[in-house]
C-alpha cells in the first residue's frame, strides 16, 4: 500500500515548535532540528583499497570541537559502525555522552572520510547555515537537552528520534550569517585573553613543579639536615606501605534523587579542586547504611581521579578533603588516606607534584579521549618517606614558598568566568539578543516553506 503524501500545511505543523519557553524575533521561526535536515547515508569502505580513513569519538578534539585526527583502518578489518557517509559542511555530533560534547564540522580535508553511527550526520536542507547549526548544537541549552534525554547505564547516549526534536530557533539566512559572525568575533577576543592567562598560569606551574621536584629529592631542606647531622636521604616506600586506599562504588543513574547524600563525581573534582557546584547528584539517605558507611569519605582523605579526558589530562590530580562533609565517593574515584607514620600535608605535596604525575601517566590506557590508570597500580608508587620531623619541614618550606599558589587558583577562576561568558553570548545568539537581526528581511517562515515543499 502506497505511503500517503503529506502536505505542506502538514509539514509545517510537524516541523513548527510553539511552545518556546523564551522569545525570538519576530521574523523568525522555531522548528524541530529534524525538518532542516537531510536523511544520514551510508558508506562502507572501498574494498578496492587497502586502507580507509574512520572518525570515531577517539578522532574528536572536545576541547576544542573539531577533529583532530582519524584514524587509518585496513579495510578488512573496518568495524561494523564504520558505516556513515560524510561530506564537507557536516556537522558532526557524538550521541553518546553528548555531555562530553564531541562535536565537529567536517572541512574539506576530511570529506573523504568515513564516521562511526555512534554520530549524528547533521546536513542541512539548505535553511540552516553550517556553523550556526554548529554553534547551537555547542550551546549549553541543547547539550542540557541531549543530557536529559540519554538512556543507559554504561555508555549513556540519544536516540535519532530524541536528537531530532531539539528545538531550533531559525532566523532568516543573512540573519544567521550575522549571527555567526559576531560570535566568531566575541569568541576571538576572549581565546585571546585565555591564552594570556594560560601563559600566565604556566609560568606558575613551572616554578611549583621545579619546588616540589627539589622537595622530594631532598633539596629544600639540604641546610635543615646538615644542621643537624643527619646524613640518611630517607627510604623509597609504596604508597600502600604508608596509606590506606579505597575505589567508590558504581551508583547508578537512576538512583540519583533531587537531594539526600552528595555524590563525588570525576566532573566535581576539576583541577585539582574540589567544586560541589558542578552538576551535584545525590543519594537517598535511604540506601543500604553499610553502603554509606563503606563508601563516605572524612576529612584528610586525598582525592584522585583515575578516568577522564586524555586529551585534556584534566585527571591524575590530588583534591584534598579539608573538612568533614556527608559525602559519598563514585566509582574511578580512589580514595588514600595516610596513616600514622605520613604526614598528610606530605603525601598531599607529593600527589600534587609533576614527579608523581609523570609516573602516574606512564602507566595511562584508553584512546585519544578517554584515559584510565589503575588504582593498584597508584598504591605500587614510590615515595621517599623521611622522619616525620623532616617532613613536617618540607611542608613548612612548600606552604611559603607556594604561596603564590592561590594566584593559580584565581587564574583558573578567571577561565571560568571566560567559559561562562561564552555560554552566555550563545545563549544570546539564539534569542535574537546580539543586536544583529534585521526586523525588515523576509521571515525564516518563507524559508521554512520553502524547504518542506520541495521534498
Amino acid at each position: 500500500m502506497a505511503k500517503k503524501k503529506i502536505t505542506l500545511e502538514e509539514k509545517m505543523e510537524e516541523a513548527i515548535v510553539t511552545d518556546v519557553p523564551y522569545e525570538v524575533p519576530g521574523n523568525w521561526v522555531c522548528s524541530k532540528l529534524g525538518s532542516l535536515l537531510k536523511n544520514m547515508t551510508t558508506k562502507k569502505p572501498d574494498d578496492r583499497n587497502e586502507f580507509f580513513k574512520y572518525i570515531d569519538i577517539d578522532a574528536i578534539d572536545n576541547k576544542n570541537q573539531r577533529i583532530a585526527e582519524p584514524k587509518v583502518v585496513n579495510v578488512k578489518e573496518a568495524p561494523s559502525r564504520a558505516s556513515r557517509e560524510v561530506m564537507e559542511g557536516d556537522v558532526l555530533f557524538s550521541t553518546v555522552r553528548p555531555y562530553l560534547k564531541n562535536i565537529a564540522i567536517v572541512t574539506n580535508e576530511y570529506k573523504d572520510c568515513i564516521a562511526s553511527t555512534g554520530f549524528y550526520i547533521c546536513r542541512s536542507k539548505g535553511a540552516l547555515i553550517n556553523k550556526y547549526l554548529y554553534y547551537l548544537l555547542c550551546s549549553e541549552g541543547s547539550i542540557n537537552y541531549f543530557t536529559s534525554m540519554m538512556k543507559g547505564d554504561n555508555s549513556p547516549s540519544i536516540r535519532k528520534e530524541e536528537f531530532e526534536r531539539l528545538n531550533v530557533p531559525l532566523p532568516p539566512l543573512k540573519e544567521q550569517q550575522r549571527i555567526v559572525d559576531r560570535i566568531e568575533s566575541l569568541f576571538e577576543k576572549l581565546d585571546k585573553a585565555k591564552e594570556l592567562i594560560e601563559e600566565a598560569r604556566e609560568g606558575f606551574e613551572k616554578r611549583k613543579s621545579a619546588i616540589l621536584e627539589k622537595a622530594f629529592r631532598g633539596g629544600v631542606t639540604e641546610k635543615w639536615r646538615k644542621k643537624r647531622k643527619i646524613n640518611e636521604m630517607g627510604k623509597l616506600t609504596s604508597l600502600k606501605e604508608v596509606a590506606d586506599f579505597k575505589g567508590g562504588f558504581a551508583f547508578k543513574s537512576n538512583q540519583f534523587v533531587d537531594e539526600g547524600i552528595q555524590v563525588i563525581r570525576m566532573g566535581n573534582l576539576y583541577n585539582g579542586v574540589l567544586d560541589l557546584t558542578r552538576n551535584p547528584v545525590y543519594i537517598s539517605r535511604n540506601i543500604d547504611s553499610n553502603l554509606i558507611s563503606k563508601y563516605s569519605i572524612k576529612s584528610g582523605d586525598i582525592l584522585l581521579t583515575l578516568t577522564g579526558t586524555k586529551y585534556k589530562r584534566d585527571y591524575g590530580y590530588a583534591v584534598l578533603i579539608e573538612e568533614d562533609k556527608e559525602l559519598l565517593l563514585n566509582q574511578r574515584i580512589l580514595s588514600i588516606s595516610p596513616k600514622r607514620d605520613i604526614c598528610t600535608s606530605y603525601l598531599y605535596y607529593y600527589l600534587k607534584s609533576e614527579f608523581f604525575r609523570d609516573i602516574f601517566f606512564s602507566q595511562e590506557t584508553g584512546g585519544v579521549n578517554q584515559g584510565n590508570v589503575s588504582g593498584k597500580f597508584v598504591e605500587s608508587v614510590k615515595i621517599n618517606i623521611v622522619s616525620l620531623e623532616e617532613q613536617k619541614e618540607i611542608v613548612r618550606i612548600l606552604d611559603k614558598l607556594l604561596e603564590d599558589e592561590s594566584k593559580i587558583e584565581q587564574l583558573t577562576q578567571l577561565e571560568d568566568q571566560i567559559e561562562l561568558i561564552k555560554k552566555s553570548i550563545l545563549a544570546k545568539a539564539f534569542r535574537g539578543e546580539l543586536g544583529t537581526n534585521d526586523s525588515n528581511e523576509e521571515s525564516a517562515l518563507e524559508l521554512l516553506k520553502e524547504i518542506l515543499s520541495k521534498e
